[in-house]
């Protein structure tokens, strides 16, 4: 086998993604060696996907086990590990029905495309409105990248689906200008992730619910990032003590393994009549023998607990290092999603910080160029924290 290395990436791949130079080729928890052997602490978790870290042994042998029974049926067969998982997501949520896909953008497209088929059957033609907010992400097919609020995503790819409005987040008197009888669904993250990692003030995610109901809209939580225990309750709808309608996920739920799916209710459910929408991989069984044992362990109280304790920990530090550098403020957000913004002298420069970190054996990640964003394994140790936490302070000391 040839080699390969970050120069490889510009010979044969399309230039829509600038990796980073070193490349990754082992993982244990919370840590990741590259080609040259070198160690970092992985507080990016593959963008909020590897929330068990990597190569947990439980995930491993649920995917050995279902490789060496089935690979793949399609939708015109039933497959054991779909419905097991369907009845365990069921179990452990508002939900009486699921949709299975392979991505979070796949589970926002459905998603969206029930909520619109929920307005045209149940109301007429006109009832076709999808309500959004500024800064928000909801995938990158062009329905998703539409909804999701974000121009520099859009740019070069009109003309654009129409019947989308956007409205700045936590502003609860702007949806309520906003709704009148043509707005079939809002959708929203209950933390903006890519957005900058700002969470919804509960007085706003109570009060879409309730102009939601006023007006026969659905409402749409977008959970691929903050959901499977990320957000410290196993869907961050929970904390808020506000039930939507449909909910996405995808991210975290396979641990790593592609998956998505839509929750939703049996009303609701009897919208997507059969043959009304579909995938060819969604509900694979090796993927959802895989997600079965993410929620499986995911779901214990001690993984939860572990995410308050290490979320604590974790912004405790950043708040040290923060006061005593200067780089960042205080940090925000939910469970073990968490957002810290530059300083004003930083502005535009996340990435410069983050770069410093990599040097330093720390993987981080941003939330647009102004906010550092934090999203270690669900599981990460105490230890693995604070060893984090002193290649960052390194890494503030170097650029200060």
């Amino acid at each position: 086998m040839s080699s390969v290395t970050r120069a490889t990436f510009d010979e044969v791949m399309v230039p829509n993604y600038n990796p980073a130079g070193i490349v990754p080729v082992r993982g244990q928890g919370s840590r990741l060696w590259d080609q040259q052997n070198r160690e970092y602490i992985d507080f990016a978790a593959g963008i909020a996907v590897t929330g068990l870290g990597h190569a947990h042994p439980k995930l491993i042998a649920a995917l050995t086990e279902q490789a060496g029974k089935l690979w793949h049926l399609s939708n015109v067969m039933t497959n054991e590990p779909a419905l097991r998982l369907a009845q365990r997501l069921v179990s452990l949520t508002f939900a009486d029905k699921v949709f299975f896909c392979n991505s979070g953008a796949e589970a926002n497209e459905a998603a969206f495309k029930l909520a619109r088929r929920y307005g045209n059957t149940r109301f007429g033609p006109h009832k076709n409105t999808i309500i959004s907010f500024h800064n928000a992400f909801h995938g990158r097919t062009l329905f998703t990248v539409s909804v999701g609020g974000q121009a520099k995503y859009t740019q070069g790819f009109e003309p654009l689906p129409g019947g989308i409005r956007h409205l700045p987040y936590n502003d609860l008197a702007a949806l309520k200008a906003a709704m009148n009888d043509t707005v079939c669904a809002v959708v929203m993250e209950p933390v903006l992730g890519e957005g900058g990692v700002l969470p919804a003030t509960l007085e706003f995610a109570r009060g879409v619910r309730a102009l939601c109901d006023e007006h026969q809209a659905l409402l749409i939580y977008d959970e691929v990032q903050t959901g499977n225990g990320r957000s410290g309750s196993l869907y961050a709808y929970e904390q808020f003590g506000v039930t939507p309608d449909i909910l996405t996920t995808a991210k975290g739920l396979g641990g790593g393994f592609p998956i998505g799916a839509m929750l939703t209710t049996h009303a609701l459910a009897e919208v997507l009549a059969f043959g009304t929408h579909g995938s060819t991989y969604g509900g694979n069984p090796l993927a959802c023998a895989v997600a079965d044992a993410v929620l499986e362990e995911v779901a214990r109280p001690e993984t939860l607990r572990n995410v308050a304790e290490r979320s604590a920990q974790l912004a405790a530090g950043l708040r040290v290092l923060g006061e005593r550098y200067g780089l960042f403020g205080e940090a925000r957000g939910l469970g073990l999603l968490l957002g810290a913004p530059v300083a004003d002298a930083w502005k535009g420069r996340a990435k410069d910080i983050v770069n410093a970190a990599l040097a330093e054996g720390l993987w981080l990640l941003v939330a647009g160029p102004d906010v550092l964003r934090f999203a270690p394994a669900l599981n990460i140790g105490a230890a693995d924290v604070a060893e984090g936490l002193a290649r960052l302070e390194r890494a503030c000391a170097r650029l200060r």
